[in-house]
């Protein structure tokens, strides 16, 4: 390499006796190669290494691994996206779901003047407007096939194209647009948004990895720069809005027992001491307010920045089942690292590499391909995403810089652009409904025995370890979590689900982990109980016998109900009977 790179330093009157001594040194071989290098018109192009073996050192200021990373990523994200909607979906949203979507394209179509037009696509842009309704859940189950399919191959071969990311994009859109309340979580739309930002990424047809004719635009890597300032400036931002803990710095005494779904891990960071609290609450503070400007601070500091945001979400996945969040909020992270600092990913000797720095010799040496219409058109279509994307940031900005500031909201219907935050403010103490049923005939006499049913992953046994699921999603269980601090009224698909326990129906069975009368005859009785939840202290007498939380009832979530009180009640609500499935 030494004496290539000498040769290349020579003036062009000393070429010819450079080439000779060289020739000299060197196989019969490498012959032809040497005399390329110490041709004056070639004097600017670093030689390739020329062991396999050799490691391969990239130039700085490129892309195309980057992308790489980015739509395999993405495309990891929607894969468990995918795997919980065709898990979830027909109990939620099916025929026989607790919101069903059919029901709701009905509404929307009712209210849009009756017609599958404009209108409702805007209000609803969901592909199940031109399929069948008759069999809605084969149309739900297809959509999160094909989608697994689709970000499987990209996951897998790490090749993707425009036309794939559009179509993963529309199939989530598709599903997130039906999905109701279950579908109401921030990450959501940070999917969507994260997915069309991804379609740009990609050649429009070509499935080769690194495309010579379409490179990664720059204009799109920081869109995503842009997507993750906004991200964590919109989280920091709604605490220091919010909830007075943050700014006392208390908040962290109380996450980990009271977030929504705990891990095992987050059991004993609850009982870290009051100073690692503090620290902790400085550091988010620090990271989601000081950090994200880091970005714009030169190279050096945006992977800073890309590095700091990834060890805290990291962190985050670590203390609790935040469901994909964290793990989405990794991926425009990324794209604060080039091809320089992201080569480590990739194999010394691959092809990926190599291909990327033969490409940056060819740009050194200005070798670039001439352009065509279709690298024009692309540049106009980079350009245009720019714009749209600022464009779309303005009230978006206008509400990070409010006062009265929003998180996890959509302006466009297209959820192109969102505002984001999360635990603005912290519940201090951990409640929970209980589900509980009875054979008994009277539900007040003395003798009666209420049997509990467990969810997938939520507390309810206090001897129950905490689960570990992280990134995937249990919707109903979160939904729980919110209603535990709400009323029954407030949340009335409540009693729908004590409705379909009474009918023993197995489709809102498939979401519960534990079916008391499993085998038996229904349950005649189900009530809602409430209690407080707390963690364990390590070593006390109840984590002795093997207790990992102790619990304190509140009183009654709701009270006693059966079928037949239930009746006019799922009638006047237009909800199909319990035991009519």
């Amino acid at each position: 390499m030494r004496r290539a790179l000498g040769t290349m330093a020579v003036s062009s009157e000393d070429s010819e006796s450079s080439e000779s001594a060289l020739r000299k040194r060197r196989s019969a071989k490498q012959s032809d190669r040497t005399a390329k290098e110490a041709d004056p018109d070639q004097q600017d192009v670093p030689p390739e290494p020329e062991k396999k073996g050799e490691t391969v050192q990239l130039q700085t200021g490129t892309y195309w691994l980057t992308r790489i990373v980015l739509f395999r990523s993405i495309c990891f994200i929607y894969f468990v996206a995918f795997a919980v909607a065709y898990n979830q979906n027909r109990a939620l949203i099916g025929q026989r779901g607790l919101m069903p979507c059919r029901e709701y394209l009905r509404s929307v179509k009712r209210y849009v003047g009756g017609k599958i037009g404009g209108a409702a696509l805007a209000y609803t842009p969901s592909l199940l407007w031109f399929m069948e309704w008759e069999d809605m859940d084969a149309n739900l189950d297809n959509i999160a096939l094909v989608g697994l399919a689709l970000s499987g191959f990209v996951l897998l071969s790490g090749r993707a194209n425009m036309v794939i990311m559009a179509a993963l994009w529309t199939l989530y859109h598709s599903i997130v647009s039906v999905g109701q309340l279950w579908y109401s979580f921030g990450w959501e739309s940070q999917l969507l948004e994260t997915g069309f930002l991804g379609i740009f990424l990609c050649p429009l047809w070509s499935l080769e990895q690194i495309p010579r004719r379409s490179p990664p635009s720059l204009i799109s890597i920081w869109t995503f720069r842009w997507l993750i300032v906004r991200i964590m400036l919109g989280a920091g931002l709604i605490k220091i809005r919010g909830d007075r803990c943050w700014r006392d710095l208390t908040c962290m005494d109380y996450h980990y027992e009271t977030q929504p779904v705990p891990n095992p891990i987050s059991y004993y960071l609850h009982r870290s001491p009051w100073w690692f609290h503090r620290f902790e609450t400085l550091s988010n503070h620090f990271i989601e307010l000081i950090v994200p400007f880091f970005t714009f601070m030169g190279r050096r500091m945006c992977m800073i920045n890309g590095a700091l945001q990834i060890l805290f979400q990291v962190v985050l996945i670590i203390s609790g089942n935040l469901s994909f969040l964290n793990w989405l909020t990794i991926v425009p992270s990324l794209a604060c690292f080039d091809d320089s600092a992201l080569a480590f990913l990739f194999r010394s000797s691959g092809a990926a590499r190599r291909t990327v720095l033969k490409i940056q010799n060819e740009d050194t040496a200005e070798q670039n391909p001439p352009p065509t219409a279709g690298m024009l058109i692309r540049r106009v279509v980079n350009v245009s995403l720019g714009i749209l994307i600022a464009y779309l940031s303005v009230p978006v900005l206008i509400n990070l810089l409010s006062p009265r500031q929003v998180m996890n909201t959509s302006f466009d219907p297209l959820r192109i652009v969102n505002t984001y935050g999360a635990f603005g403010s912290i519940t201090k103490e951990r409640t929970e409904v209980v589900f509980q049923g009875t054979l008994s005939a009277d539900p007040s006499g003395e003798e009666v025995v209420w049997e509990e049913y467990e969810f997938l992953c939520k507390p309810g046994s206090v001897s129950r370890r905490p689960c570990l699921i992280s990134p995937y999603h249990y919707r109903l269980d979160w939904l729980m979590w919110f209603a535990a601090f709400q009323t029954y009224e407030q949340n009335e698909w409540i009693i729908q689900i004590a409705g379909r326990l009474l009918a023993n129906d197995s489709t809102v069975l498939s979401l519960m982990g534990h079916n008391p009368f499993e085998g038996r005859e229904k349950p005649r009785w189900i009530r809602g109980e409430h209690f407080r939840y707390k963690f364990t202290k390590p070593g006390s007498a109840s984590a002795a016998k093997g207790n990992w939380w102790v619990r304190k009832r509140i009183g009654p979530y709701f009270p006693p109900i059966n079928l037949e009180g239930l009746r006019r009640y799922f009638q006047s609500r237009n909800w199909p009977q319990p035991d009519s499935y």
